[in-house]
């Protein structure tokens, strides 16, 4: 019992446990779906055939060819999505226009103006050149706490022209490479703190503008809750980390609704029939233009990180004193595992290990709440292992003559 608790009290307070947990959190995400109803989010996929075929959750193969989508092809989507009045009209793709398609570009811009919501995707980088102009982005005014700690950067490297710009609200979708479950809501440009793509859709839908949003950055651990949050008006918090990362099921997206572009066309031509729809509730939703044949095109996170702030289902960690309730229940039971045969305690050691995984996969699919994996199952294994050296060798009895 004393080995197994201070074993696992070792782990607990090793800064690099925490990092061994993500590995078995990739895991739940991997093997559950979030659950909940669908969110106002409407997600068209250009370039793609007909989506009815197959299931939305099938991804594209990232080595298929395809050809850039003309602005053409960006303008009839436009056009055709204005007659369902959707909140937020978004593109998450940088839109950057070929030299052969330039004499297209006043097509999609004088659609784009009648957008009242356009968000465009922009992506920031480093200035090599600290003395050449630098564009001014609105920074949000009330932020308490260190900012250090966010992603920084100098500059803009690709970004819409600049008859787009005027017309549209620019979002930042750089992703982080080595997570697909962290998403940044946060970066730091010029010493200002500004909102990615996802959190300003959100503003935009939520016809919140900066000045209203209160941001609070502080340190963040493993014993205690995370205290860093953005905070919206009518009492909405998103829960954040102190490097403005958000922590998302990336199977969030199967919650919003997916179409292809033909799809959106066919319904557009129905509601000009007179005929009834499906798509009549798009009107106040945030439709979010995606070209997943591109190669250029950022990883499928946008969608899952809106849906996750508009259903308020965050994934979160539950709390750290489950950890030493757990460690404590274990080492309790680890007293008498040596009265156990060894080939049993191996068997129980399986079963118990499965129902435990089942259960994380459960709480996190249900409510959202993720369950420590490593610690839990290494004091399990670690008490079967040690019981057998424990094992008190029982005496030899010898049996008295009977007494004549």
């Amino acid at each position: 019992m004393l080995v197994v608790l201070l074993v696992g009290i070792v782990l607990v307070r090793e800064p690099r446990f925490a990092a061994a947990e993500e590995f078995f959190l990739g895991w739940l995400i991997k093997y559950s779906e979030a659950s909940g109803p669908p969110v106002p989010l409407t997600v068209v996929e250009i370039g793609t055939d007909s989506l009815t075929s197959k299931p939305a959750s099938v991804p594209e193969p990232s080595n298929a060819p395809s050809d850039p989508i003309s602005p053409l092809e960006f303008a009839l989507y436009l056009q055709s999505l204005l007659d369902f009045q959707p909140g937020v009209a978004a593109f998450e793709n940088v839109l950057i226009w070929r030299e052969r398609d330039k004499d297209q570009e006043q097509v999609f811009l004088d659609q784009a103006m009648r957008v009242p919501k356009l968000l465009l995707a922009a992506e920031l980088g480093e200035n090599a050149d600290p003395d050449a102009p630098w564009a001014e982005i609105a920074g949000f005014a009330h932020v308490t706490g260190k900012s250090g700690n966010l992603a920084a950067f100098s500059g803009v490297t690709r970004q819409p022209n600049e008859d787009l710009r005027l017309i549209s609200t620019s979002g930042y979708v750089n992703l982080p490479d080595e997570s697909s479950i962290r998403v940044p809501l946060l970066f730091l440009y010029r010493g200002k703190v500004i909102p990615s793509f996802a959190l300003q859709a959100i503003l935009l839908w939520e016809k919140v503008t900066p000045e209203e949003v209160k941001i609070v950055l502080g340190a963040t651990s493993w014993f205690s809750p995370p205290v860093s949050s953005i905070d919206l008006p009518r009492g909405r918090r998103i829960p954040i980390r102190e490097d403005g990362t958000v922590l998302i099921h990336p199977n969030t997206a199967h919650r919003t609704r997916h179409l292809a572009l033909n799809e959106l066309l066919l319904a557009a031509q129905q509601r000009e029939s007179g005929k009834s729809t499906e798509l009549a509730d798009l009107k106040g939703q945030i439709v979010l233009a995606r070209t997943p044949n591109n190669p250029l095109s950022p990883p499928n996170l946008f969608a899952a990180t809106i849906a996750t702030i508009q259903a308020n289902r965050f994934l979160h960690r539950i709390t750290p004193f489950f950890d030493y309730a757990l460690l404590l229940v274990i080492s309790a039971v680890a007293g008498w595992l040596h009265k156990i045969e060894r080939f049993d305690l191996v068997l129980y050691g399986i079963a118990a290990t499965a129902a435990y995984c089942l259960i994380a996969l459960a709480t996190i699919s249900r409510w959202s709440i993720w369950l420590p994996g490593i610690l839990p199952l290494s004091a399990v294994w670690l008490a079967i292992l040690l019981a057998p050296f424990f094992r008190k060798k029982e005496a030899d009895l010898t049996i008295p003559p009977p007494v004549v």
